[in-house]
């Protein structure tokens, strides 16, 4: 009976799933994608600081060695016309008839003008722009030769022959100031083109820069996107596998319990019938044989063979409560505490109220086995003597609490088998357990167990 009903339990037990192979490789190959995705993601950092570091080096080149030489170029090229314009008032008074003054006169005027206008031709020649020719550098500082050795000669001949020296200014010299003051300006012209030239190439580098770093960002944002939406998915698929695996454990080992049940059941019964009634028969016929002479020997047997007895009925109602299917879950819990009373000497209150509610056998088992579980606890964890048990039955379901006033569960854990047990047996009768401080401060397992109409049809009350 037993080992029939051993083998079919055996053959509804389903073995915890292993990892397969294909599972390992698909985490390696996750794992070697991580790496790619994060290597191309530094890969593209790196290019983008490159060319944007390129383009800051253009930006300032074009900041540096063109707009601010330009700038200092020009306003020395408007320090040369200055003076360009003074040589050329200054030959105009020289050729005016109304002044008193001989030419002579004049040359230390001119040699003012001209000290300051070498030391700007000379500093105008080092902020020159690298568009400037070499013709036009040497043009300006030809011409400007060409303009002072003139003029030397004219102060020469106005001591021989003013008049021939004006005529030489009006000739020569004048024509050679406005020479020079056209090329001054066609150099500022060009200065000023180059710096409006150059502002637009840094718009142009701005405006590259500026799109360049919308594409990246866009590019950024599609690939996390990307990943964000992979890693969601491959989250969902891992949290369905672990859900499964959850319910198969579950019921694995609600299986287990199941089958425990009914194996603790039937060797029960076994105890309870075939060995019971073997060793009742014989302490009857030991019994009345103790009259014989050998009566001493007889009884002494008979004493052995009632303490075997009462073994095995203690076994028997450990394994599976008989009276439990006899008379029902409150006179198995009555029996059960005055045996754990005995056994352990914690002094239980037992509180009972409540009525009308029939449980169906399987439910009262768990229910049966719950209340035997906590109370094991108490004795084992708890540290107290005393502990009370409360029982609530109703039409609608039945609850039953078992508290303590010892250490509670902060100094035990929650995480124990025999608490993984009675989580279990909750679920399998459709109900929930709760472990929480009790009022004292010790530990309270409070059960709640809803029993439907159906079951109640399904157990035939």
């Amino acid at each position: 009976m037993v080992q029939g009903e051993g083998e079919a339990s055996n053959n509804r037990i389903q073995l915890a799933p292993t990892v397969p192979l294909k599972d390992l490789e698909s985490r390696r190959w996750l794992s070697l994608r991580w790496f790619a995705g994060l290597l191309v993601s530094l890969a593209a950092l790196a290019v983008y600081a490159v060319y944007t570091g390129s383009q800051i080096g253009k930006l300032r080149e074009l900041q540096t060695e063109i707009i601010d030489r330009n700038r200092m170029d020009s306003l020395l090229l408007v320090r040369i016309q200055n003076n360009l314009n003074t040589l050329g008032l200054a030959m105009r008074d020289m050729l005016d008839a109304n002044e008193p003054y001989p030419l002579s006169a004049w040359r230390s005027q001119f040699h003012r003008i001209r000290v300051d206008l070498e030391d700007a031709v000379e500093r105008e020649a080092r902020f020159a722009p690298s568009i400037r020719t070499e013709d036009q550098a040497r043009f300006l500082a030809w011409s400007m030769d060409q303009f002072w050795a003139a003029l030397d000669r004219v102060f020469e001949l106005a001591k021989r022959d003013e008049q021939e020296a004006r005529a030489q200014i009006r000739l020569s010299l004048q024509a050679r100031q406005a020479a020079l003051s056209t090329a001054v300006s066609r150099l500022l012209v060009q200065n000023n083109e180059s710096e409006q030239q150059a502002a637009a190439r840094t718009a142009e580098i701005y405006a590259e820069v500026e799109r360049n770093l919308y594409i990246f960002l866009a590019a950024m944002l599609a690939l996390i996107a990307a990943v964000s939406v992979y890693l969601v998915n491959y989250n969902r698929r891992v949290f369905d596998q672990v859900t499964a695996l959850s319910q198969r454990r579950s019921e694995l080992a609600q299986q287990l319990i199941s089958i425990q049940e009914s194996t603790f059941r039937s060797i029960s019964r076994e105890l309870h019938d075939e060995f019971g009634q073997v060793l009742t028969a014989v302490g009857t016929l030991l019994q009345r044989a103790h009259r014989k002479p050998e009566a001493a020997d007889l009884r002494e047997v008979h004493e052995i063979v009632q303490a075997t007895l009462e073994k095995v009925r203690a076994l028997s109602q450990a394994l599976h409560p008989i009276v439990l299917e006899e008379a029902g879950l409150e006179s198995a819990l009555e029996g059960y505490l005055a045996t754990f009373e005995h056994r352990t000497g914690i002094a239980v209150r037992y509180v009972k109220a409540g009525g009308g509610c029939l449980l169906p056998r399987e439910v009262g088992i768990h229910v049966y086995r719950v209340v035997q579980e906590a109370l094991n606890n108490v004795a084992r964890h708890s540290g107290c003597r005393r502990a009370e048990v409360r029982l609530t039955l109703a039409p609608q379901g039945v609850r039953v609490e078992i508290e303590d006033e010892g250490v509670g569960f902060g100094c035990r854990g929650k995480d124990g088998l025999g608490l993984v047990s009675m989580r279990e047996r909750a679920d399998i009768v459709g109900g929930t357990i709760e472990f929480v401080e009790g009022a004292g401060g010790g530990a309270l397992v409070r059960l709640t167990v809803p029993v439907l109409v159906e079951e109640l049809h399904a157990a035939g009350i």
